[in-house]
């Protein structure tokens, strides 16, 4: 059965633009797994640990045959591809694959809970998700958009398309 789940994508090292830009293109080559929409670039102040390099984020939605177990394991071998590191939590990283939501799934077990529990609290999320998705529900938490005004004080911003984009 193929189901739309949504994936946080971060990083502020080595690059983090083409980090995301390269993560983006491997999610659509995953195993039943296709690629349906991808926000444009965001980049974000730190949060938690702020004495480092500021982000850059977006939110892809992708439709998949993979189970949230499966996809979650599909995204930490990406991330360890692109030399992911976790030293302390917050840490500086090459690349943050975040499942933030599957189908309506709503559960917890064992390195994985569904939603994603702090993606309301991000507006990293926020932002590039209703970018995407402007009508998407959190199971058991609602509306997305209705989260936007707890976030108002984080530093958030599209990126301009790079100049390649607007030529081609």
């Amino acid at each position: 059965m193929k189901v739309t789940a949504t994936i946080g994508l971060g990083a502020n090292l080595n690059d983090p633009a083409a980090q995301v830009e390269y993560a983006l293109a491997e999610l659509d080559r995953l195993p039943a797994t296709r690629l349906i929409a991808r926000s444009s670039l965001y980049a974000s102040a730190p949060v938690g640990y702020v004495d480092q390099p500021d982000f850059i984020n977006a939110v892809a939605q992708v439709e998949t045959e993979l189970a949230p177990r499966a996809l979650l394991l599909a995204l930490l071998d990406i991330e360890h591809r692109h030399g992911r590191e976790r030293s302390f939590r917050n840490a500086p990283r090459t690349l943050d694959l975040d499942l933030l939501l599957y189908g309506s799934a709503h559960f917890h077990e064992e390195g994985l809970t569904l939603p994603h529990p702090r993606m309301t609290e991000r507006g990293f999320v926020l932002l590039p998700l209703l970018e995407i998705a402007p009508d998407t529900v959190i199971p058991g938490r609602g509306r997305a958009a209705d989260w936007l005004d707890a976030c108002a004080e984080q530093s958030v911003a599209v990126l301009p398309p790079p100049a390649a984009a607007i030529n081609a």
